[in-house]
């Protein structure tokens, strides 16, 4: 018997545990030095300098068809679920998303597939001299270099191109308009809702927001729009009319029909512009998700066939595959704990209203961190009805508001017999699956939410990849 089948590592082994150990030590090299620019939430409303770094690449952009999401909420899931209804139809794919919440290889993935430790190093050394001669430009300006999104954004770009991809599916890093990811001509936009978020940058109004959102249109587009609101929604139009897009709008032209709750997520209908497609299983929570499924079916059939419908058989296989981690996301039962990335009011919102509908907890903690430029008192006042109590904490991230200041807006929501605090993460979880189970034997549960950045580290915290 052979020292695998006794269950010993074996010489190739254990020269494939060095070779990943180096690999990942390289790509973690690598992810530092880019980290040590400026943040994702630092915003230098341009991207020139993204467009500089592509045209020296010879406009990797260019090389394949584009699918460019925005709006508030969703736009992941969505994303999610345009790429995977893409790949199930034997295109190769790339997707564009952010933040990650294990490691950063999982913004950019091809196939459906993290990129590898080997080729993310790779894709960076093919980009660095040309991110580093558009930065010396920009000192000689006296401008910024590339920031951390920025270079990103030419890594996603670069390895979609080489893999090479047939259709790449890009999620905006904010608002849209001026967002790096605009260098590319997609054609097909997806706008989901439209709510109040980052105003620092997007504006202070939801028009203002949507004026900025509506930039990643493009001349002779289609546009698939959310239901917005009605001063929103003819902002978009007029944006969308100059550039001679066509637009399909959800209840009008598309509309998610029944919704019927199932064992591990919804089964939904959908009513697209190829058609009916009936009894869909979606193994993900929300008439939110529900939405984005309409969406992204809609996207979908406006870039493969002009409108016309899919193979129900694709559409079902494809759908069925979907996930989203840390999106409305049972993490661990006994007690049973979730975790969702809500960040602001509208996502919170819905958050609560697909709790209520999929789960039957006769008492539910919530464990609550926000960043510092959100707005607490919004997400824990709709909070406030689902939840038995509340232990407040905060991500490790410099941006995440403090701890006592959190708990003062707690307070006053809850009422002080009903708040809990906790500084690090890893006590509150304890703390909150302890309060969930100390009044009901069965239907408790625990619920993490506030931030994705704090949902990233429950994630890690337990055991979740």
């Amino acid at each position: 018997m052979s020292r695998r089948e006794h269950g010993r590592p074996t010489g190739a082994d254990h020269l494939r545990t060095q070779a990943e150990k180096e690999a990942r030590d390289a790509a973690d090299e690598v992810y530092r030095g880019i980290l040590a620019r400026a943040p994702e939430h630092e915003i230098d409303p341009s991207f020139d300098r993204t467009l500089a770094v592509m045209e020296l690449l010879g406009d990797p952009q260019k090389a394949y068809r584009v699918v460019h999401i925005t709006g508030t909420n969703g736009k992941t899931s969505t994303a999610r679920m345009v790429e995977r209804l893409v790949r199930e139809h034997g295109l190769r794919t790339g997707r564009f998303t952010s933040p990650h919440l294990s490691r950063v290889n999982e913004r950019i993935v091809i196939d459906g597939e993290p990129i590898s430790d080997e080729r993310f190093v790779e894709v960076w050394q093919d980009v660095a001299p040309y991110v580093h001669l558009v930065d010396q430009r920009s000192a000689q300006e006296g401008k910024p270099q590339l920031s951390f999104f920025e270079v990103f954004t030419v890594m996603a770009f670069a390895a979609f191109a080489d893999a090479p991809v047939d259709v790449a599916v890009i999620e905006v890093g904010m608002g849209g308009l001026w967002d790096s990811t605009n260098v590319a001509d997609g054609e097909v936009a997806i706008i989901t809702p439209i709510s109040m978020d980052h105003e620092r940058y997007l504006g202070d109004t939801l028009l203002d927001i949507a004026s900025v959102k509506a930039g990643i249109v493009k001349d002779g587009a289609t546009l698939v729009l959310a239901a917005q609101q009605e001063d929103v929604e003819g902002v978009v139009l007029a944006a969308a009319a100059e550039k001679g897009a066509r637009v399909v709008r959800e209840g009008v032209d598309i509309e998610v029909g029944e919704r019927q709750v199932a064992v591990g997520g919804q089964l939904i209908t959908l009513q697209s512009l190829g058609g009916t497609y009936t009894e869909i299983f979606l193994p993900l929570h929300g008439e939110f998700q529900a939405q984005n499924a309409l969406l992204a079916l809609t996207a979908t059939e406006a870039l493969l066939t002009g409108g016309r419908a899919l193979d129900p058989g694709i559409v079902e296989v494809a759908f069925a595959d979907v996930d989203s981690p840390g999106r409305l996301e049972v993490v661990r039962s006994s007690p049973t704990i979730i975790v969702d990335g809500a960040h602001n009011p509208a996502g919170v919102e819905a958050l609560v209203t697909a709790v209520e509908e999929a789960f039957e907890f006769h008492r539910l903690v919530g464990i609550v961190g926000v960043m510092a430029d959100k707005d607490p008192e919004g997400m824990l006042s709709l909070l406030e009805p689902l939840l038995a109590e509340v232990v407040i904490t905060r991500a490790s991230n410099t941006r995440a508001l403090d701890v006592e200041d959190l708990a003062e807006v707690a307070i006053d929501i809850f009422g002080e017999d009903r708040v809990h605090v906790a500084e690090r993460l890893n006590d509150a979880l304890d703390l909150a699956v302890s309060r969930a189970e100390s009044e009901v034997e069965r239907g408790s549960g625990v619920l993490v939410t506030g931030s994705i950045l704090l949902v990233a580290e429950a994630r890690r915290l337990l055991g979740r990849p």
